[in-house]
C-alpha cells in the first residue's frame, strides 16, 4: 500500500510507495546527503533554477525524499513534495520498460522486425529496422518529428510514424533519436495491447506496482499539481509556453512528456534493481532487465552527442567510458556519476533533470529540476550530484 505523507512545504501530499527509512539505515552516510542538499540550495539561491526535488532509495527503502525552492515563479508557487516535475527524456526508460513487458509476454521479441507488427511501418525503406535498432538509437530516422496534431489524434499517429522516412540504414550508427523513436515504441504498444500506449502503461506497468505519481499523460484533475518547466531568457526564469499547456500535460509525449515526483522515480529504479518487483508485485522478470540493462553498442559514439554512450534498451550504462574529455553532450554518462560503478544505468531528461540506480548496491537515484540548463552547466552539475550520492554509499 501507498504510504501518504505530508510535504515539508505544508502544501500538499504525496503518496510514496516505498517504507521509510533513515539514511544510516540503509547504509548512507547523513552527513555526506547534507552536502548534496547544500549544493541544491546554493544553486537555487544563485537562481540556476527555481525548484528541485531528489530522492534516494536503497534496497525496497526510501531513504530521502526532498524539495527545494519553487514550482512556478510567476505567480511564485513553492516546491513540495506533491510537485510533479517535467521527465521529458526520462520517460523513455517508462515507455521502453513497456516494450520489455511486451517481450516477457512473448508478444515480440527485440530481434522482430518493426514492420512485423506494423506493416505499413516498411514504407521508406523501413522494412529491415528491428526493436533493437529502435530502443539503442540505431534506427535511422534520428530526424523524423510527428507534430501535436498526433497527440490526441492515434490513428493519425500510426500513419505518420509509418511515414518517417529512413535517413541512414539502420544499425550503422548510433545517433540519439530524442523525438523519434518512442513514437514508434507507443505505437507499437498500441497494436500489440488494443490499447492507448498511456492506458496500457498505466495499467499494465504502473498502477500494478503503485507508482500513482508517475504519469504518461497527466489526467486534467491533477494537472494543478505540475512544476512549470523553465527557460533562461536575459537573465530571467521564464516559464516554457508549450510545456505549461493543458493538451501538453495530457499527451503523455513518450520520448519526452512524462511528469513524475521524485519518490516514484526512485522507486522504478528500486523496481528494476530488485529484478523486476517492487512491493511484492511483479511486472517484470530478471532476465529481460538484465539483458535490456547491458551495453548493447559497445564503444560507438553517438553522431548527435559527440562521445560514447553505453546504450541499453532503454537506459545508458556508465561502463569504464572516461568522462574527462572534452566532448560537447558528455551529460547521459556524469548523469549517472563519474564515480558510479560500471553497471549503473539510468536516463536523463534535457538540460534537467537525471536517474540512475546501481544494482550491484541496490541504489537508486533520482533529481529533478525545472530549468532546461546550458551546458557546461548541465552535465558538471550533474556530475557532482550524482557523485554526492555515491559517496554516501558507506556500508555494503
Amino acid at each position: 500500500m501507498a504510504e501518504v505523507i505530508a510535504s515539508r512545504a505544508g502544501g500538499g501530499e504525496a503518496p510514496v510507495v516505498l517504507e521509510r527509512a533513515t539514511p544510516a539505515g540503509v547504509g548512507l552516510d547523513d552527513g555526506r546527503l547534507q552536502r548534496l542538499y547544500e549544493l541544491i540550495e546554493r544553486h537555487i539561491a544563485e537562481d540556476r533554477y527555481p525548484g528541485a526535488q531528489i530522492a534516494i532509495a536503497r534496497h525496497g527503502r526510501l531513504a530521502a525524499f526532498r524539495s527545494f525552492g519553487s514550482a512556478r515563479v510567476d505567480p511564485s508557487v513553492a516546491a513540495t513534495d506533491a510537485t510533479l516535475w517535467l521527465l521529458y527524456s526520462q520517460s523513455k526508460m517508462i515507455v521502453s520498460a513497456a516494450i520489455w513487458q511486451l517481450v516477457d509476454d512473448g508478444a515480440l521479441s527485440f530481434s522482430d522486425f518493426i514492420a512485423d507488427h506494423l506493416p505499413e511501418f516498411a514504407a521508406n525503406g523501413k522494412g529491415e529496422i528491428t526493436i533493437h535498432h529502435l530502443l539503442t538509437h540505431q534506427a535511422g530516422f534520428p530526424n523524423a518529428r510527428s507534430s501535436s496534431e498526433v497527440w490526441s489524434d492515434h490513428e493519425l499517429l500510426r500513419r505518420r510514424v509509418c511515414e518517417f522516412a529512413l535517413e541512414w540504414r539502420p544499425g550503422t550508427k548510433v545517433q540519439y533519436h530524442g523525438a523519434s523513436a518512442h513514437w514508434v515504441a507507443a505505437v507499437l504498444i498500441e497494436a500489440l495491447t488494443g490499447k492507448d500506449y498511456r492506458v496500457a502503461i498505466r495499467e499494465r506497468l504502473l498502477d500494478p506496482l503503485g507508482l500513482t505519481d508517475l504519469y504518461i499523460g497527466v489526467p486534467t484533475e491533477q494537472q494543478w499539481r505540475c512544476a512549470s518547466m523553465h527557460v533562461v531568457r536575459e537573465g530571467r526564469q521564464i516559464a516554457d509556453a508549450e510545456s505549461d499547456e493543458a493538451a501538453f500535460r495530457a499527451a503523455g509525449i513518450p520520448g519526452g512528456g512524462g511528469y513524475a515526483s521524485a519518490a516514484a522515480m526512485a522507486a522504478f529504479y528500486q523496481m528494476l534493481v530488485a529484478g523486476g518487483t517492487l512491493n511484492g508485485v511483479r511486472v517484470l522478470s530478471p532476465r529481460v532487465i538484465e539483458h535490456a540493462t547491458r551495453n548493447h553498442t559497445g564503444d560507438r559514439v553517438d553522431d548527435n552527442l559527440g562521445t560514447e554512450m553505453h546504450r541499453g534498451l532503454g537506459p545508458v550504462i556508465r561502463g569504464l567510458v572516461p568522462v574527462n574529455d572534452p566532448a560537447p553532450h558528455p551529460g547521459q554518462t556524469r548523469g549517472l556519476g563519474t564515480i558510479a560503478p560500471p553497471r549503473t544505468f539510468g536516463h536523463g531528461g534535457a538540460g534537467s533533470s537525471y536517474s540512475w540506480a546501481d544494482p550491484d548496491s541496490g541504489l537508486s537515484f533520482t533529481y529533478l529540476s525545472n530549468t532546461r540548463a546550458e551546458e557546461p552547466f548541465h552535465s558538471r552539475r550533474l556530475d557532482r550530484v550524482s557523485n554526492l550520492v555515491h559517496a554516501a554509499l558507506v556500508e555494503p
